[in-house]
């Protein structure tokens, strides 16, 4: 059985393996800084797993789902201007 990575679609023939390319996926989770508008990887982001912070030094930017969303959440809202 193949596994497959859900972010980049790469495959591999162990779940260990599979577990192992999850940690350092280029393709893995994207947050969007609602302060500065920079969009960085999730691993960029902390250090710890448990504290995430804006990684550009001039961004204030904090905490995940405060500051930090995931890219995936956003849309882009039409305002009726043209």
């Amino acid at each position: 059985m193949a596994h497959v990575c859900r972010n980049c679609k790469r495959t591999f023939s162990t779940e260990l393996e599979l577990e192992l390319h999850r940690d350092t996926c280029e393709a893995a989770s994207q947050l969007v800084c609602r302060e500065c508008g920079e969009k960085v990887s999730e691993r960029r982001a902390t250090r710890d797993g448990w504290t995430y912070r804006c990684p550009n030094d001039d961004c204030d930017g904090s905490g995940l789902g405060d500051d930090l969303h995931k890219a995936d959440d956003f849309s882009v809202a039409s305002s009726g201007l043209r």
